[in-house]
């Protein structure tokens, strides 16, 4: 059977914006076995997904951890695959073509690949152009919008309230410019006229907390969502507002009209979500008043 390999192994965000091309390579290549090298966060997600018939969750060992390393070269060339889309096109995955073998063809950026991306205005181009860009000089040329119906979970145990707005006031702990003030989005929670609920992974907590105690009755379940059940709750959303996280991009992504706050850490022009979505932009992030938040999240929620 023929083997092809498909290599995305982050971030959340990133994630999410393959799934355009996760389905295009399915749609160009239908019956053949797919594999998706990604890490362990993402896998049980691809998982569910339509696009995939296995998935590898080891994708991005420690280099110093040399058995782990020749575990997965092994694994890349014991495999046998005949094509790679390597959607990462970082110096790590480009590696990955010397485990795989040079007989693979290979669509990205590594040296001597048979398909190269060799756009020179590939850095400047937003991701998902980008990425067709690539796909592209690889010889797909139909793009079908993937079906997400499968980004489904069953959440009526919850208890979300009617009409509510999604929050999303995490983003990389390492770029702590990402984040707008949590006391901006406790005055937001407080001023949208509306019930809030909070998401966000377990490493937000402490911020959620801070959140909550400035505006008390909100709905947190940050730490208690999977990706999945954090979709599903986007779409009872009737609007999301966040940083630009991958939650942010997954709301987006679930159909949840979304409001995405970027300040100078990350340019909206190359990463912002996609869907029904409005940016809005200050450098600092900080310095964008609440009140500029409330009035565009009214218009977006046509309230």
């Amino acid at each position: 059977m023929t083997r092809i390999l498909v290599i995305k192994l982050a971030a959340l965000g990133d994630f999410v914006q393959a799934f355009g091309p996760f389905a295009a390579i399915r749609a160009h290549h239908p019956g053949l076995h797919i594999t998706l090298l990604t890490t362990k966060p993402f896998a049980a997600l691809a998982r569910t997904s339509p696009w995939f018939d296995e998935v590898w969750g080891d994708g991005r060992p420690d280099w110093l951890d040399l058995r782990a390393v020749a575990r997965l070269a092994l694994r890349l060339r014991r495999a046998g695959f005949a094509r790679v889309y390597d959607l990462q096109t970082s110096s790590r995955s480009s590696r990955y073509r010397l485990f795989v073998g040079s007989d693979a063809e290979w669509s990205g950026i590594a040296r001597g690949a048979s398909h190269p991306d060799a756009d020179p205005a590939r850095d400047f181009l937003h991701t998902a152009e980008r990425q067709r860009g690539q796909l592209r000089a690889a010889g797909i040329a139909h793009f079908p919008e993937p079906a997400l119906d499968w980004l489904a979970a069953d959440v009526a145990d919850i208890g979300l309230p009617e009409g509510f707005a999604l929050l999303l006031p995490g983003a990389s702990p390492a770029r702590p410019g990402k984040r707008w003030p949590a006391a901006h989005f406790a005055a937001l929670a407080a001023g949208l006229g509306r019930p809030a609920v909070l998401c966000g992974g377990p490493a937000e907590q402490a911020l959620a907390a801070e959140i909550t105690a400035l505006t008390p009755g909100l709905l947190d379940l940050t730490g208690r969502t999977d990706l999945r059940q954090l979709a599903a709750v986007a779409r009872r959303a009737t609007l999301a507002i966040g940083n630009d996280s991958g939650p942010t991009h997954l709301a987006a992504a679930a159909g949840c009209p979304t409001l995405a706050l970027f300040g100078a850490e990350s340019d909206p022009a190359l990463c912002a979500p996609r869907g029904h979505v409005v940016v809005l932009r200050r450098e600092p992030l900080s310095a964008l008043p609440v009140a500029e938040v409330l009035q565009a999240a009214s218009v977006l929620s046509g309230a």
